[in-house]
């Protein structure tokens, strides 16, 4: 079986590749000046195709015998500037690489989405893979990139490809990772003082990558599932991180107050170039907000045992 990996050299695909591996002959697809550091360490070959989401012809020319499609590429930000990079990215690389799928006859896809492009809301704490997308000030723009992006893979399965949806959480890797969901350890190591009252979802990256080869495995098309390995209050979340990173714990809980004067100081060096935090109103209310996107339907599935948060948080490090 030949195995088709865009995002292949991000965090998710790297381990997603090194999963797959025992299963098939792993094709690559990447930029010319793409980084191989997190690859560096694989004990197989890597058939290498070179190209972009945007470049049909490069997609059209990679696909060119392969059995299975696995869609990680994707841009993740919250920065105001990015939002034409998110949609250009997110939605219309997802759209050709389907288009691409059904004009050559490849018919399988693994497309990774995110737990944004479920949607959320402020009434709503618990959500599952049948919620309905909607209208809300939560939704940021990156969530609308990966729905929509999303609604192109559905599209597809409507015109033939058989798909596996997967909308994980945030991923957990290592630090030297290097990668945009890792930045979260620089919290603790930075020695913050304050967390955000909300909770977070998350998942180690080994889960995620192991779960869905499970999926593939157990043949679960036309489906999707949440990766997440649960909900914990941040507290709880950066205390765990602390002591198994020797460092001492955010101790003060953000008020709306404090987020709101520091929300304005950031709006104040973005202007001058000072900064490029990715807070903003948004981000800053769902990280006060308690939510979880339940992982019921695919415990159910596969009885699957996740990594503890400890081993994650000494492994990371």
């Amino acid at each position: 079986m030949k195995i088709f990996i865009t995002g292949i050299t991000g965090l998710l695909g790297s381990y997603v590749a090194k999963e797959f591996a025992p299963l098939g002959e792993i094709h690559g697809f990447k930029r010319s000046s793409s980084s191989l550091r997190l690859l560096e360490d694989v004990d197989f070959p890597i058939q290498w195709h070179e190209g972009s989401m945007s470049d049909v012809d490069s997609i059209d020319k990679a696909l060119e015998g392969i059995d299975l499609v696995i869609h990680c590429a994707g841009l993740v930000s919250f920065l105001s500037k990015d939002e034409d990079q998110l949609f250009d990215v997110n939605v219309k690389g997802t759209t050709n690489l389907v288009n691409a799928m059904l004009y050559s006859g490849v018919k399988k896809l693994i497309h990774v989405s995110s737990v944004a492009a479920l949607g959320r809301n402020p009434e709503q704490k618990v959500v599952d893979e049948n919620h309905k997308w909607a209208e809300s000030p939560f939704n940021t723009k990156y969530g609308i990139s990966k729905y929509m992006g999303e609604l192109e893979v559905w599209r597809g399965e409507q015109e033939g490809l058989d798909i596996i949806v997967v909308n994980p959480s945030v991923l957990l890797g290592k630090i030297q990772d290097d990668r945009s969901s890792t930045s979260i350890y620089s919290y603790v190591l930075k020695n913050s003082t304050y967390y955000p009252k909300g909770s977070i979802n998350y998942l180690d990256v080994r889960d995620a990558s192991r779960l869905m080869r499970m999926l593939f495995e157990k043949g679960s098309w036309g489906n999707r599932f949440i990766l997440n390995k649960e909900s914990l209050k941040y507290q709880e979340f950066f205390s765990k991180m602390a002591s198994a990173f020797d460092k001492k714990a955010p101790s003060k809980p953000v008020t709306d107050f404090l987020l709101k004067i520091g929300l304005m100081f950031l709006s104040l060096g973005r202007s001058l170039g000072l900064t490029k935090n990715p807070l903003n109103k948004q981000t800053a209310m769902i990280s006060q907000q308690d939510i979880t996107f339940e992982n019921k339907k695919i415990k159910e599935l596969l009885d699957y045992q996740y990594i503890p948060l400890e081993e994650t948080f000494l492994w990371a490090k």
